[in-house]
């Protein structure tokens, strides 16, 4: 597993920290930032509105248009779904819902970064997903009794999966792998706390 980094702020209890700066710099930690998509929003407006701008300047000079003329466009629009095949018109149609419900969803739904919070009475721990795999990993493998190569740990927001594969001949107790890591992630109290999934290959690996 790679190892990540994990940054510490001062503060209080980080399921409900008292200091509103403190909850400020918790959300900004944990949140991923819009404005990824919102720069993209802004350039597809801009260039939507720049391409109408000068085809309506083409035409107010009377010169032939760039791609289409407004007009025509507007009647085209008009005359849907006339002189367009409905294969084209529903793929147009599938390609536009798509981006819309994209953006639609990144407005609505809160943005998660690969970060847990750590319960402290003290302070207020913000530790990379990548970091809480680590530690996970360790106490599967000594509890599977394999190598680092055997065990890979995926860590999300509500669920950590643990994957080992076992030495070929030596059995692994699945339910000792899942006691080993419950006991690590309860000892860690991440917040929000994830359900855990323990997965044996069924296929071994030839020890060294």
């Amino acid at each position: 597993m790679s190892s990540g980094t994990s940054s510490v702020t001062s503060g209080q209890d980080v399921h409900a920290p008292a200091d509103p700066g403190i909850r400020t710099i918790l959300r900004r930690e944990t949140r991923s930032s819009r404005a990824l998509a919102a720069g993209v929003a802004a350039v597809l407006v801009i260039a939507i509105c720049v391409y109408g701008l000068l085809e309506s300047a083409l035409r107010a000079i009377g010169q032939q248009p760039w791609l289409i003329d407004p007009q025509t466009a507007a009647e085209r629009i008009v005359k849907l779904p006339e002189g367009i095949s409905p294969l084209l018109l529903g793929a147009t149609g599938a390609v536009l819902v798509m981006f819309g419900l994209i953006f639609l969803l990144t407005a609505v739904l809160p943005g998660r970064r690969a970060r847990h919070l750590l319960d402290d009475p003290r302070v207020a721990v913000v530790v990379d997903d990548e970091v809480i795999a680590a530690a996970l990993a360790r106490s599967a493998r000594a509890a599977a009794n394999v190598t680092q190569e055997q065990v890979m740990v995926v860590v999300s927001q509500r669920l950590v999966v643990v994957n080992v594969r076992p030495t070929s001949g030596v059995p692994v107790h699945e339910q000792r792998v899942q006691s080993a890591v419950e006991d690590e992630l309860r000892a860690m109290a991440p917040s929000p706390m994830p359900a855990i999934r323990v997965n044996v290959a069924v296929s071994g690996v030839i020890g060294a």
